[in-house]
């Protein structure tokens, strides 16, 4: 029975460059000196930090240009609010979002039904789901139908079996 793999992973060594070239940018950019601004990246965020809120706004608009030169997501980005830093600083952090938990798997699996394509089903393995059918065209026009929705966190499809 043919089948297929629903995920959402992000490469972090794609995360890392765009995170890197950022810096650079940053250090050299007229408007950024003396901010002291700052891009740190930890295992699943990244971390804002500069003067005043404009100049966190301006970070987190060279770290997205960033990482859409590097074809990353920008629905994998889940921006905190603008905290107050020390010495009147502002601070954001950026949580990285890699699987599909729960809800999106249920609001993934509701929408495969909604298709009313026959015989294809659906099973959430852990953070990605598995959808299963008797013709591989009908798994071909399911794929074709959630790319064209937003469902707010990227997909990725693999794992393609006949």
């Amino acid at each position: 029975m043919p089948s297929f793999d629903v995920v959402s992973e992000g490469d972090m060594q794609e995360v890392r460059h765009p995170v890197d070239q950022a810096r650079r940018e940053m250090s050299k950019r007229f408007h950024f000196k003396g901010t002291d601004s700052k891009v740190d990246l930890t295992e699943d965020s990244i971390d804002l930090e500069s003067a005043s809120e404009e100049r966190l706004k301006a970070v987190g608009q060279v770290l997205e240009e960033k990482l859409v030169r590097r074809k990353v997501s920008l629905k994998a980005l889940d921006y905190g609010k603008v905290e107050e830093a020390a010495h009147n600083r502002a601070r954001q952090h950026v949580a990285l979002h890699v699987g599909i938990n729960d809800e999106k798997a249920r609001e993934i699996g509701k929408f495969l039904k909604g298709l009313g394509l026959k015989g294809v089903q659906h099973q959430v393995q852990g953070d990605q789901l598995r959808v299963t059918g008797k013709k591989r065209d009908d798994l071909q026009t399911a794929i074709k139908e959630m790319r064209e929705h937003d469902f707010g966190v990227p997909l990725q499809f693999t794992n393609f079996r006949d």
